[in-house]
Parts: C-alpha cells; sequence; structure tokens
C-alpha cells in the first residue's frame, strides 16, 4: 500500500486516519476483464478499481464495468481482492448488474467519456467474505477545500499497486460531479472510493483525473438514488437493486459492530474521528437505527417518503425543497433530516421519523415485518425513557398503539403517522416550462420543477437554446427526478406542460424521454398551460365556470367546427354566454394554429375558459371523422361528469391507443388544455424556487 502526496513522496499518516486508511483499502477491489489466460494479478487485463458496498456488491464506474467480456445481454468481470483472513488475493467472477445512466450496454468508444453518472453495480457470482465501506446516507453538504481520502489501484513500474491518497481536498461540484484537487490521481484509480475523513464515509466514486493537472472528477454516491425503480408497486426487496443493496449494507454494518473481529470496524473508526457538528446520534447509535430499518419493507415511494419527512419536521402545506436525486429509503430519509444542535429537540425529530417509519403504508409484509416494527420501537423507547420528557414518551407509545390497530395497507395510506395524506387534487406535480427563443426557430429554454399544491415550484433542472429534437433527451434526468419525487406506485403524477399560446399544439405527450419507453402520455396523465395568458376580461366569473366544471358537470360544444369544416369561434359574448358547465372542443386547433385558430382560442381564454379539448392535427378525410370525435368527446365528458377526473380519463385512453384499442383511436391527437386558475405559473422567463 502507498500513502501519497501530490509531489510524488510517500507517508505513513497517522492515527485515526490510518485506521480509516486500512479500512478503506481493504474494501478497494481491482476489476479485471474475464476469460481463460488472463493473469489476474497482473495489468494485462486490469480494467480499474472498485469497493464493496454490501456483501456480494461491487460499486464501480460505468465505463469501467462495460468493458468486461460480454456474453449476450450479461456483461462478466472478474473482482480481485485481499483475502479478508490474509491469504493470497482472490479472484471472484461477477455480473455488471445495473448501471447509470440507465440504458448504457455499451462500452464507450475510444477518446469519448460516459455521461454523468457514470456508475455501475457488480453482483459477485459466488457468495464470498469480504469487508464493505461505509456509505453516507446525505447528500453531502461539499465544504469546499475541505480534505477528502481516495483510494484506487494503478500499475506503478509493471507492478498493481493500491494508492491512497489523503492530501486531496474536495473542492466542490458541477452538476452531480465532484471536483477533486492537490493531489494526484493515476490511471487505473477510475471507480475507486473517496472518502470523507471527519465522518468516516464514503461520499463519492472517482470518475476521471485531469489531464496535465492535479486531481480530477468524482461522482457522489446519491446518485445512486436514480437506480430504476421497478413498475408498480414493489412486492420483495429483490427486485429493487437500490433497497436490496442498501438494506444489506446496513444490516451488514450494524451486524459487523455487534460482533466485532480482531480489526477496527467502520464504527469504531468513526467514534475516533471528528464528530460531525449537528448529529444527535452518536456512530454506534446511528448504525443500530439504520440496520433496525433495514428490517422493515422500504418506503412505498420517494413522495410517500417526503410526505413523511415533511410531517415528522413539522411541516405543513409543503414539503420545502428537496435535495437532488430526493432521498429514496430508510437511511436516505435519516441523512436528510434537519437536526441542527443535537439537542432533545433534534432528538425528538429523529425517534419521531424513526416511529413514522413502524407505522408506514407497506409495499408488502413478511414474516419478519411485525417482529422488525415491534424491535425498531422498543429501540426507541428506551432512548426516549432516559433522554426526553413523559410527555413525548406518551406521544411514542399512543402512535405504537395506532400502528397496531391499521392491520392492512389501505389504513395505513389513509391515516398516517402525524398527520394525513395530501387529500385528491392537492398531490405535488411535476411541471414542465418549454419557453420558444423567438430567434431561433424550434430552440427552447425550459425548466423542470416539482409544483406543490400551495403554489410552490421547486426547481429540479433547466436549459437553454436546445433544439427541438433534442428535447427529449434533454429532459431525461430532471424529469426522472421530478416524478421520482411526486409518484405514487399506483398513481403516477401529473405532468403539466407550459407551452405559449402559439406552441399549445407540441404534442409532449407523445414523446418518449428514455429510447424504447412508452411516451410520456402513455406513462401518465399530461395536460398543457398557457405560459402567457390572455388578459382575463371579467365578462363571466373564471372561477366560477372552474368550479362549476369541478363540482356541478360537464358537457362539451364544438366550437371551431360544422360539419368536418373550420369555422370561426364566435365572439366573446356569445362565449360568455355559455353554460358554464360547457368544455368547449377545438377541433381544428393543429399542431401550430395559425391567425384564425390562436384568435378563437384567444378569445376563449379572454372569456375565463380553463378546460378545453384541443386536437392538434386535423386529418383531412371524410366528414365523419370529425363527427366520431365530437361524439366520442361528448361521451367521454359527460361520462366523467366532473373536470378533475379529465385528466386520468385522457391518460387511459392514450394507453388504449398504445395498446392498440381501435375504440380509443379517436383521441390519439386530443389533447387536455386544463389551467387551474388557483395556481398561476411563474411565467416566461421566471426563475424557479432554486434548490
Amino acid at each position: 500500500m502507498r500513502y501519497e502526496e501530490g509531489d510524488g513522496a510517500y507517508y505513513a499518516p497517522d492515527e485515526p486516519l490510518a485506521a480509516l486508511a486500512s479500512l478503506v483499502t481493504a474494501a478497494t477491489v481491482r476489476i479485471h476483464r474475464p476469460g481463460p489466460g488472463y493473469d489476474h494479478h497482473g495489468p494485462g487485463s486490469f480494467l480499474g478499481s472498485g469497493f464493496f458496498v454490501a456483501p456480494n456488491w461491487v460499486l464501480t464506474c460505468a465505463h469501467v464495468g462495460l468493458m468486461g467480456e460480454r456474453q449476450g445481454e450479461v456483461c462478466q468481470v472478474t473482482v480481485v481482492f485481499a483475502d479478508p483472513d490474509g491469504g493470497a488475493e482472490r479472484a471472484v467472477a461477477g455480473t455488471l448488474t445495473a448501471v447509470l445512466p440507465e440504458g448504457g450496454t455499451a462500452p464507450p468508444e475510444p477518446g469519448r467519456r460516459v455521461p454523468s453518472p457514470d456508475l455501475a453495480l457488480i453482483r459477485l457470482d459466488t457468495p464470498t467474505a469480504h469487508p464493505c465501506v461505509y456509505l453516507a446516507e446525505r447528500v453531502s453538504k461539499r465544504f469546499d477545500g475541505g480534505k477528502v481520502l481516495w483510494a484506487g489501484w494503478a500499475e506503478v513500474d509493471g507492478v498493481l499497486e493500491i494508492v491512497v491518497s489523503a492530501r486531496g481536498r474536495d473542492l466542490g461540484t458541477v452538476g452531480s460531479q465532484i471536483r477533486l484537487g492537490d493531489d494526484v490521481l493515476t490511471e487505473g484509480m477510475s471507480g475507486g472510493p473517496v472518502v470523507d475523513p471527519r465522518r468516516g464515509q464514503v461520499i463519492g466514486v472517482i470518475k476521471s483525473r485531469s489531464i496535465g493537472s492535479d486531481g480530477g472528477t468524482a461522482v457522489g454516491v446519491e446518485q445512486l438514488r436514480t437506480l430504476p425503480s421497478p413498475a408498480g408497486l414493489l412486492r420483495d426487496e429483490a427486485h429493487d437493486t437500490y433497497h436490496a443493496m442498501c438494506h444489506a449494507h446496513d444490516r451488514y454494518h450494524r451486524d459487523r459492530h455487534h460482533h466485532p473481529g480482531p480489526e477496527d470496524s467502520w464504527t469504531d473508526a468513526q467514534v475516533r474521528l471528528e464528530k460531525g457538528a449537528g448529529r444527535v446520534l452518536g456512530p454506534a447509535q446511528r448504525v443500530e437505527l439504520l440496520g433496525l430499518l433495514a428490517e422493515l419493507p422500504p418506503p412505498v415511494s420517494t413522495s410517500s417518503l417526503l410526505d413523511l419527512i415533511g410531517r415528522a419536521e413539522g411541516r405543513r402545506g409543503g414539503r420545502g425543497t428537496q435535495p437532488v436525486p430526493a432521498p429514496r429509503s430508510w437511511r436516505d430519509g435519516l441523512g436528510e433530516l434537519r437536526e441542527t444542535h443535537g439537542g432533545p429537540a433534534d432528538l425528538e425529530l429523529v425517534l419521531r421519523y424513526s416511529m413514522s417509519a413502524v407505522a408506514a403504508e407497506r409495499p408488502y409484509v413478511t414474516a419478519a415485518t411485525g417482529e422488525a416494527e415491534e424491535a425498531l420501537y422498543q429501540w426507541v423507547r428506551e432512548l426516549a425513557r432516559d433522554r426526553l420528557t413523559r410527555s413525548f414518551r406518551g406521544e411514542l407509545r399512543q402512535l405504537w398503539a395506532e400502528s397496531r390497530e391499521r392491520t392492512d395497507r389501505a389504513q395505513r395510506r389513509a391515516l398516517p403517522a402525524y398527520g394525513e395524506r395530501p387529500r385528491p387534487g392537492e398531490r405535488a406535480g411535476v411541471l414542465l416550462e418549454l419557453e420558444p427563443r423567438g430567434w431561433e426557430r424550434d430552440s427552447y429554454d425550459w425548466r423542470v420543477g416539482v409544483a406543490h399544491f400551495n403554489g410552490e415550484v421547486d426547481a429540479i433542472g433547466d436549459g437553454t437554446g436546445t433544439v427541438l429534437g433534442e428535447l427529449p433527451g434533454a429532459l431525461a434526468g430532471p424529469l426522472a427526478e421530478a416524478f421520482r419525487q411526486c409518484d405514487e406506485p399506483d398513481e403516477p403524477a401529473v405532468l403539466q406542460v407550459a407551452l405559449s399560446q402559439g406552441e399549445l399544439g407540441l404534442d409532449v405527450e407523445r414523446w418518449s424521454v428514455v429510447p424504447g419507453a412508452p411516451p410520456l402520455g402513455v406513462q401518465r396523465p399530461v395536460v398543457v398551460r398557457c405560459l402567457d395568458p390572455e388578459p382575463f376580461d371579467g365578462a363571466t366569473g373564471e372561477q366560477t365556470r372552474w368550479d362549476h366544471l369541478h363540482t356541478v358537470g360537464m358537457r362539451t360544444e364544438d366550437v371551431d367546427c360544422q360539419d368536418g369544416d373550420p369555422v370561426a369561434v364566435e365572439d366573446e359574448e356569445r362565449l360568455a354566454s355559455l353554460a358554464h358547465e360547457t368544455v368547449p372542443v377545438l377541433c381544428h386547433f393543429g399542431q401550430r394554429p395559425g391567425p384564425e385558430g390562436a384568435e378563437g382560442f384567444a378569445r376563449l381564454a379572454r372569456t375565463g375558459y380553463r378546460v378545453l379539448l384541443l386536437r392538434r392535427e386535423t386529418e383531412t378525410g371524410p366528414e365523419a371523422l370529425c363527427a366520431d370525435v365530437h361524439r366520442k368527446a361528448a361521451r367521454v365528458v359527460t361520462e366523467m361528469r366532473t373536470a378533475g377526473h379529465l385528466p386520468g380519463k385522457i391518460h387511459e385512453l392514450r394507453q388504449g391507443v398504445w395498446q392498440k384499442r381501435t375504440e380509443t383511436y379517436w383521441s390519439d391527437q386530443v389533447a387536455l388544455f386544463y389551467d387551474d386558475p388557483r395556481h398561476p405559473l411563474p411565467g416566461p422567463g421566471l426563475l424557479l424556487n432554486a434548490p
């Protein structure tokens, strides 16, 4: 092992850093190309570095793992690591199980880099004993200029050696990448761990080295939260790679603390290191709590976890700005709690969160779930008994008793701990703003955010000057994160697409932002809104119309079509006189409406219509085509009774088109304009709330 300074000299670090460095190197592995004839102890087949994050799981860079041997859809590598019993190195076959960014399956072309997050998980093909690193459970609060430790394997004078730097610095972040400086990164170290030496936990994965200067880049381990989730309600832990890995990690460290071996555990090293400010639990207590949480089924969704955190922190009416990527597991949620001074109030927060996990809605239960809930409650109870008030202890007992009465998922869903779930119509949704750059045809500035019912919008991502053909790819990452923060397994969040009036025909719901995936409108309800709304002239009650449609009833009115031929939308006096339950149908709106179509829409907007059906593309053909749209749109609107059901119904029709159900084909070009007057948009050119 070499401890390396920036000038090439070597040194032996003092305790307790040396103990931490030993733990890091014990879990750091080499990754080799498999196959007979390769010497897995020499540099010939060496691909890069990695490290054990849980029993039989190795984390590395995608560009390292993808260089393995491909056998059809499977990519195989050989993982080489020190025998924990002190013998010779061991070489074990492994399979590339997950790659980020999603969809990356081929090795990078020479001279090209894999885009961030550039992470991969390798699962050993044979169960093997080995040590594991301790992963940070929160999105790291970067400390510009703070020291970090990193490790990795490299070829030194023709021999593979592990190199450890304790002189590196964290220079802050750019996007999802951590900038590293002040020491040398050597070729081959990609995939190695980056460690916060103050708290003794891995915060990143080495991605690349700088050419011609010290340092390079790393990817934060929190990017693992973006691993794809299975569709629908999770049936068991094994089918969600992220939760399977997290739970195995936390169980390992709890067991390692309970059953110490001859060498120090990560918990032992963390106790010796400088204690992190603002942590209410010591390292031993924290690893115990994480291990207990890992015995529970995971949260039903990121959305439900964010609501639970907000309730535990006493927030009402909004979650507050979330880290990106947002927390997904119980350990993530614990890491993101707003502990400040480590006093009684912070302990109450941690224990309230823990009891919320005990009482939470479950995606599934096992024979051991009840026992795991009991064990966590007893741990919480013991900690509260010595340090907190009698009234708070009574609160915990009451919550435990209530959780025992909620015997099924429906009860837990309806009665969450510390408050109610958002009522129907009050859930957070996803907002996509597309603002055309008037001087650049088919070029857009865009913003993606989470829109809360109270009117707040939290930014997820943005871009400028993106051409139309590249928009789906540019939006894939930010939209995936926003959906993760809002979706429930049985209720995908609504996507609101805010466009200028001249762009309302843009068929965003037909975009596939991930190659091969169903279009956005098949995956979830998609509605359009207006970035530059017409000023309402007050001739009729805009809010009255909205309320009537959502409480009393609906019926359609064909406003621009007569016997299949386009006609001008009537004047505003006539439009204002229509019944409050009217949903106008613009049958000839088109992809980019001409002056007459645009003016027709403007008249409707000025007279207070906020729910409309737009047929974006008029097919030339027999009159029956328009008649069929009129007839079936009228039936659907009447059957739905109130406008709050329309986004879900249009979603259902789009799924029918995707599934080739002929009775739904009439709706293929129909979009729903649904512009809630209670929650105006930020507007063109205005920034969403910064994260």
